[in-house]
């Protein structure tokens, strides 16, 4: 008689479940010698709860199915000349951030997913992790082929890996990525898979792939709603390796709240550059980093907390500075980037009047107090020439490895936030209590820290000035600076320009 055609999950759990084995060559502990030295106690692999539930060939076809749609738009686009019917050149200088800052994230998280793959004692777990590494992969090689059209026509998009390795703000993604992939697999999973994709990524992909949609960006809102799918597995692939631990054995609890206040701490200070990129680099914002915060964090993320406190986890500590800070990091950090603009892959630009208008009204208890007369004084001495980019370069925290900007925001928000410790007889400085605690815990980990400032007077980034440094990174002078008078600018103007010339002279625009 012929076999019983299984279904998908019973053939899902025979991939997953039915094809491990105990060895007898070697001892289980040698073939898997990374997922017990964290001190995580695992008492039954087989309760891992599986949020694929995908075979290989199902997987493929998916996938496929995606991508077909995916490159469509593409071809679209580009045939099209899709980029003459964005809000405005500037908002560009957000792509040219998110393809060198975030784009190589989702490629050290497809290898660390990879090592998981191999290295996770459980069947199930191998499986899931392997499946997200080939997710990983796809949405870094997605995000290159979509913005590989601007990279024809706009400066500062050449050669995102390259500066990623060595550009001064691209050390605070990557310093996050390398902290999560040095770790060990259970402490790599809860960094990526939790404290990022499930509690943080909607503040990254939400709000952006809606502000991408908003200034006519249609390829890149395309390639965010093709990784969304994906996207929720990866949050569910996070939620359950949380309850699977700590359902394991009551030991883990402790090892997990610390890796989750740590790691939200980290994943919480990458996104700063998020919250200056939705509020200043957004020609059109679609809602402001605080109210994204709101949402996506008190709401979505309290609740979260409070379903996982029955198992004894509270919310991560410091959760309550980082609210705070939404009425002001945005601010912050974009205003080291314009005086600062000059070693930028990518343009800054002084909010405008309307800008300026829109943060009045999403901050009003803080935006014209604390921060429109910065931004005024700039403009002025940009009318009378005589604004200038900073010549020193800034104190960098050690952990998390942004410019010492952030501010006392509970007590003095204008007074610059500053702790110190000290260690092996050198001091190191940080941006908070939160990086701060982060060192103390495994100082010979932190000491390491590649900090570009650090490198720069070393001389281990091309030399001594700017030009030089800039250099190493394979900036061009059209990369950097601000974007009024820019190639950028200009080829925009002459896009526009001659784009209503023809209006006018065929008379379709009567």
């Amino acid at each position: 008689m012929p076999s019983k055609k299984l279904n998908l999950r019973k053939r899902y759990e025979l991939l997953t479940r039915g094809m491990g084995w105990e060895t007898t060559h070697q001892k289980m502990d040698d073939v898997f010698p990374y997922d017990t030295f964290e001190g995580i106690k695992i008492t039954d692999w087989d309760k891992w709860e599986d949020p694929f539930r995908l075979t290989m060939d199902a997987y493929w076809k998916f996938q496929a199915e995606k991508e077909k749609k995916l490159y469509a738009v593409i071809d679209s686009f580009a045939q099209n000349n899709g980029q003459t019917n964005l809000a405005d050149a500037s908002y560009l200088s957000a792509i040219k951030l998110f393809i060198t800052g975030v784009t190589p994230i989702e490629y050290a998280a497809h290898r660390g997913f990879a090592h998981l793959g191999r290295h996770f004692r459980g069947d199930g777990a191998r499986i899931a992790c392997q499946m997200q590494a080939i997710d990983e992969l796809r949405h870094q090689q997605t995000q290159v082929h979509t913005i590989s059209h601007y990279n024809k026509h706009f400066d500062g998009l050449h050669d995102p890996f390259h500066q990623f390795d060595r550009v001064w703000y691209l050390s605070v993604p990557k310093a996050f990525s390398e902290d999560a992939l040095s770790a060990g697999p259970f402490e790599f999973i809860t960094s990526i898979s939790f404290a990022f994709e499930y509690v943080l990524t909607n503040l990254l992909f939400v709000p952006f792939m809606s502000g991408a949609a908003y200034n006519g960006d249609m390829a890149t809102v395309t390639f965010g709603f093709s990784a969304q799918s994906d996207e929720s597995r990866h949050m569910t692939l996070g939620l359950e390796i949380i309850k699977f631990m700590l359902e394991q054995h009551e030991d883990n609890l402790p090892i997990v709240q610390r890796w989750m206040d740590k790691h939200f701490w980290r994943a919480y200070r990458l996104l700063a550059l998020v919250a200056a990129m939705q509020d200043y680099m957004l020609t059109n914002s679609p809602m402001s980093w605080k109210e994204a915060w709101d949402v996506y964090f008190v709401e979505n993320g309290g609740a979260l907390f409070e379903d996982l406190s029955r198992y004894g986890l509270r919310m991560p500590k410091y959760h309550e500075l980082a609210t705070a800070e939404a009425e002001h990091i945005s601010h912050q950090v974009w205003s080291v980037f314009c005086s600062l603009g000059n070693a930028t892959g990518f343009h800054t630009f002084l909010p405008t009047a309307e800008k300026m208008a829109w943060l009045s009204e999403k901050y009003p208890d803080t935006f014209d107090k604390y921060y429109r007369p910065r931004f005024e004084y700039w403009a002025k001495q940009q009318a009378e020439g005589t604004f200038e980019f900073q010549k020193g370069l800034p104190q960098l925290c050690q952990v998390c490895q942004v410019p010492m900007v952030f501010t006392e925001v509970q007590t003095d928000p204008m007074q610059i936030s500053y702790r110190v410790t000290e260690h092996g007889g050198d001091k190191y400085h940080f941006c908070s209590d939160g990086c701060k605690d982060i060192f103390e815990y495994e100082p010979e980990k932190y000491v390491q820290a590649w900090l570009p400032v650090h490198q720069i007077y070393q001389g281990n980034c091309g030399g001594a000035t700017i030009p030089e440094v800039l250099q190493c990174y394979k900036f061009t002078p059209e990369d950097v600076g601000n974007y009024i008078g820019s190639r950028d600018h200009a080829r925009w103007q002459e896009w526009k320009g001659g784009s209503e010339a023809m209006v006018n002279k065929t008379g379709s625009g009567a």
